[in-house]
């Protein structure tokens, strides 16, 4: 699947995608010292429902830009309430890395690594004032479901 990165890992700037405009544009910077662990951004053509496209984080060695589109293989999802609203987020690994390639499940990811990700949501949201609820990491066997009715919502949208 493809996944268009929004924000670079390491960096504390948001940006979204400006979609009338065809642009990424800084929407915030973060209050804190956290920096987004993994780069981030969405799919395209989801439709969450927060009523945005689908979330997702891609592990990469090196963080890219934003608006770079990275083909992407999800090996799982973090489950998240944002002020009571689902707000899942997929985790990836890129298909044009070979030393992912082997790389099929969250459990191939060190647990730290992933309570990183998990704390650093806590952190920014609940700084904004915001209440989060993690619910914990699903295998990658969680990601069809959840895309299915993303990519289902945003066709009944259009």
């Amino acid at each position: 699947m493809n996944l268009l990165v929004e924000i670079p890992a390491g960096s504390r700037n948001k940006y979204e995608y400006f979609a009338e405009a065809g642009v990424m544009a800084l929407d915030r910077v973060l209050h804190s010292s956290v920096r987004y662990p993994f780069d981030y951004g969405f799919i395209p053509n989801t439709l969450a429902e927060d009523g945005a496209p689908l979330d997702a984080m891609v592990i990469m060695e090196e963080p890219t830009f934003a608006g770079c589109l990275i083909k992407a293989r999800p090996i799982g999802v973090l489950d998240m309430h944002d002020s009571g609203a689902y707000d899942g987020k997929l985790l990836c690994v890129p298909v044009a890395d070979p030393r992912q390639r082997a790389i099929s499940s969250i459990r191939q990811i060190a647990p730290n690594q992933l309570e990183d990700v998990a704390e650093f949501f806590r952190t920014y949201k609940s700084l904004e004032g915001r209440v989060v609820v993690i619910g914990g990491w699903r295998d990658s066997e969680a990601v069809g479901p959840l895309l299915q009715t993303c990519i289902e919502a945003a066709r009944i949208k259009t």
